[in-house]
């Protein structure tokens, strides 16, 4: 069905809890398995359809966020997600405590289990009022980036407009779109911080109700932590300061020789990757959706069907426009076993790299839409990153049609920013378990902690006072920061593994593709770790895995310089 064609109805709630009553005793006082298992189904089948009208409202409410109907939508899903939850809750203990755990497990496996166990640590009907707060402070956030009108070479531009011009070979147009953006961003500081305060204290409350230190160990469970720890993380941290960091910053200090820049860079100058200009893709949108499909007509028959649905049924947004919210997901409605992607073309490189990362978590979606119960469908967001930026990667292939005679500027570009981006997505989690452990900072206090951590993480940037990026205020404009707390190292642990796949790609590309199809194929009936191993990959908590993704990267670049 075409994405035009579906039918949004407001999720009811009177109705949804009235139904779920019927289902819960029925579930409850089954007398058998059969009945039991019936009863489950008709469950995953309800939340299916609310989580899919969820989902059009907020798809919808991006692609327009000056669409009234669906800001009204919107600001009434804020209100009563959180009452969805409760009632998602109340069955996930049923179904914890009934006598036919052993038999449902036997048909659906242990996971679902363990996950409705952390799922029951993670929510309660008394961090409603605050859930639906932060809710009500994200749709400030997204609406407040989404409304930008930064002047700008005679226009008007979004910020997802003005990427181009900060990547600009021509000096003075790149530093002055920093600077424009910069100002942008400052001028909304206040707002900013006030924002993220808010946050900040309402998940912290929280935490505290459900009896939990901080926020930290119940952003944990709200991700689904299911197979790794805080500390684990932290050793990772660590590791990534050791191998990784060292090898990013001789990457950098070379990209300033390359083009004629002080050491350590401005944040304009460390985007200018080639003094000739960074790589662009050739041709129209257009051209790059049809040179996307002819990228997944020749990996596989899956991806071939993939494509092809897809497009046929306007499952992509992707033109930047006014009103439009900032950034690129993937989404689906379950209700059609159907992904959806949302992106903001601007005429760059990453314009390619969202027909190969976004459209890697759909195909991973389409390949597991049959998959029962729908909450195995997804793994969770550290494997379904591996999903994206190893596609990304399997992209390479038409790398010569996307970019023509800027393909071996890609290349090396796509790896240089997969290895140089884990320092700075360990750096934003870093932050994050800073701030949580410490709820009480000021905003000042945080910019001085951003700023601590980038020395640290990123020695090559120098914080020169310019605004925004130069004070140390960089964080406020990553949306993963206030609207998904702990999900950025997800980022890093997958960059990892895309990275050993990639690494297997340089030898055997068939190999690669039968081991990322295995990974795609078990979907979320497995853990991280497991998910990882099944595919054959050292795990990212493996000092090794690091040093050996540092290592070939490191001699690919050294051996394709530019």
């Amino acid at each position: 069905m075409k994405f035009s064609e579906m039918k949004y109805e407001r999720p009811d709630f009177d109705k949804a809890k009235s139904d779920a009553e019927k289902i819960k005793k029925y579930f409850s006082e089954a007398s058998s398995f059969e009945e039991a298992d019936k009863a489950f189904i008709e469950w995953d089948e309800l939340v299916s359809h609310i989580d899919t009208m969820i989902s059009l409202a907020y798809t919808r409410n991006t692609i327009n966020t000056s669409d009234e109907f669906y800001e009204n939508e919107i600001a009434y899903i804020d209100e009563i997600s959180p009452l969805f939850a409760e009632l998602d809750q109340s069955f996930s203990r049923l179904l914890t405590e009934t006598p036919f755990r052993t038999q449902l497990e036997e048909k659906y496996g242990t996971l679902l289990f363990k996950n409705a166990e952390i799922s029951l640590k993670s929510f309660s009907p008394e961090i409603i009022p605050e859930t639906q707060s932060t809710n009500k402070l994200e749709t400030t956030y997204q609406k407040l980036l989404a409304s930008a009108q930064i002047d700008f070479e005679g226009e008007k531009r979004t910020i997802s407009q003005m990427s181009p011009f900060k990547q600009s070979e021509d000096d003075n147009i790149r530093k002055n779109a920093w600077l424009a953006e910069g100002i942008f961003y400052k001028e909304h500081s206040e707002e900013l911080d006030d924002i993220f305060d808010k946050m900040v204290k309402l998940r912290t409350e929280m935490a505290k109700k459900l009896g939990y230190d901080n926020f930290v160990e119940l952003g944990y469970l709200q991700m689904m932590r299911n197979c790794y720890t805080p500390a684990d993380i932290e050793k990772f941290r660590q590791a990534v300061v050791k191998y990784i960091v060292p090898v990013a910053d001789r990457l950098y200090r070379e990209q300033a020789k390359r083009t004629g820049f002080d050491y350590p860079l401005s944040f304009s100058d460390a985007a200018l990757r080639f003094r000739d200009g960074n790589p662009k893709p050739v041709g129209t949108p257009e051209d790059i959706l049809n040179t996307g499909k002819e990228l997944y007509h020749g990996l596989s028959p899956e991806t071939s069907e993939f494509i092809d649905t897809m497009l046929e049924n306007e499952l992509m947004d992707v033109l930047s426009k006014k009103g439009k919210a900032g950034g690129g997901y993937c989404t689906s409605f379950s209700d059609y076993k159907l992904p959806f992607i949302f992106s903001n073309f601007n005429g760059t490189a990453d314009d390619v790299e969202v027909i190969t990362h976004e459209a890697g978590h759909a195909f991973a979606y389409y390949m597991a839409r049959n998959i029962f119960p729908r909450s195995l469908q997804s793994p969770t967001l550290d494997a379904c990153e591996i999903h994206s930026m190893t596609m990304e990667f399997f992209g390479w292939r038409k790398s010569d049609e996307f970019f023509g005679k800027d393909a071996a500027k890609f290349r090396y570009n796509h790896l240089f920013g997969a290895i140089t981006f884990i320092p700075y997505g360990a750096m934003v989690d870093h932050f994050q378990h800073i701030v949580y452990q410490k709820p009480d900072m000021t905003p000042q206090q945080r910019h001085e902690v951003w700023a601590k951590l980038l020395n640290e993480y990123t020695p090559w940037l120098k914080l020169d006072g310019s605004p925004f990026y130069g004070e140390g205020r960089g964080w406020q404009r990553q949306m993963h920061i206030y609207e998904n707390p702990f999900y950025y190292i997800d980022y890093c642990l997958a960059q990892t593994a895309a990275l050993e796949f990639w690494c297997l790609m340089q030898k055997d590309h068939n190999t690669a593709w039968k081991k990322y199809m295995r990974l795609v194929k078990k979907a979320g009936t497995m853990t991280f770790t497991e998910l990882v191993e099944t595919a054959g990959l050292k795990s990212p908590f493996d000092e090794e895995a690091l040093k050996q993704v540092a290592d070939a990267a490191k001699l690919w670049l050294d051996e394709n310089s530019l």
